[in-house]
């Protein structure tokens, strides 16, 4: 082998790598993209969350009277001022409630 002919292979060689150095910038450039990443974060959020569904209805179908007592209290802890409010009505007139009212005899 001459060093012509080794001088033309890795000339060959130094296009080959120049190549995929620049195939790899391009793919690097495509994935950093603004609309890939954002893509991908709405793939990975819509994974993540049906993973979770998955996870709470396998949880729910193990115990489904804990999750009923579990919602039944969170959603009376919200409605807590007005449940508060209407408990305070009805004590008022169930208390103010009398029939017998002699304002003038």
């Amino acid at each position: 082998m001459n060093q012509e002919t080794a001088y033309r292979e890795a000339c060959a060689r130094a296009e080959e790598q120049r190549a995929r150095l620049i195939d790899s910038t391009q793919a690097a450039v495509a994935r950093v993209a603004p609309d890939r990443l954002k893509q991908d974060a709405i793939g990975k959020a819509k994974a993540s969350a049906l993973q979770g569904v998955a996870f709470v209805t396998a949880k729910m179908q193990k115990r489904p009277v804990a999750i009923g007592a579990a919602a039944t209290a969170f959603g009376l802890f919200l409605m807590r001022r007005p449940l508060a409010a209407l408990f305070s009505r009805l004590y008022v007139r169930f208390r103010n409630r009398q029939t017998d009212l002699t304002e003038i005899d």
